[in-house]
């Protein structure tokens, strides 16, 4: 159902971009910019997922660069500012959870997922991005446009895909199969 600007699916708010904006990651060409966001810090973090990753760190760690291990051990992987969780920043830019692969960078939670068979595979708005959650009296999902990501606007449109169906693991993760049939329905 479209409700003025938005489509509700159950309660929760669609931007219609998410639907019609081509959007497909090049990380050849982006280099893994949305991990490097300039920023006093990184990503944010739902409460429940700091245990998660304190349980998978160990096996994270395996892949970061020892500047990033220190910093986890002498001042932890988050921060609380103002009741919202962010992991720390490096420097104002990367994430305490990149490493560099060939120069790309990646996600050393991700990497424990995939390599070490761990439960967590990373933090919710890592996975979802460009799309951000928002909260105004309920959840609206909105599309977050960086210049970074030109090149995966341009690989979408090359290969006709849409920002829902690149983030449609994400977003199953966030509220299960049925909600995204009823999105896509919706809008097809």
């Amino acid at each position: 159902m479209f409700v003025s600007n938005f489509i509700r699916i159950e309660d929760i708010l669609v931007r219609p971009e998410i639907a019609e904006t081509k959007f497909a990651c090049d990380l050849d060409k982006c280099k893994g910019a949305c991990c490097t966001l300039e920023s006093e810090y990184g990503a944010p973090l739902l409460e429940e997922e700091i245990k998660k990753i304190v349980d998978v760190l160990a096996k994270a760690k395996k892949y970061l660069p020892e500047k990033n291990i220190q910093i986890i051990e002498a001042d932890g992987f988050f921060e609380n500012k103002e009741g919202e969780f962010l992991t720390r920043s490096i420097d104002n830019k990367d994430c305490i959870f990149v490493y560099y692969n060939n120069g790309i960078a990646k996600c050393s939670i991700e990497k424990a997922f995939f390599e070490e068979g761990t439960d967590f595979r990373k933090p919710i708005s890592c996975h979802l991005f460009p799309i951000r959650v928002s909260k105004f009296g309920g959840e609206v999902l909105r599309y977050e446009k960086f210049s970074d990501c030109a090149p995966a606007l341009e690989n979408g449109a090359k290969n006709n895909i849409k920002l829902l169906d690149f983030c449609k693991d994400s977003l199953i993760r966030l509220y299960g199969k049925k909600w995204y049939s009823i999105l896509k329905e919706t809008i097809e």
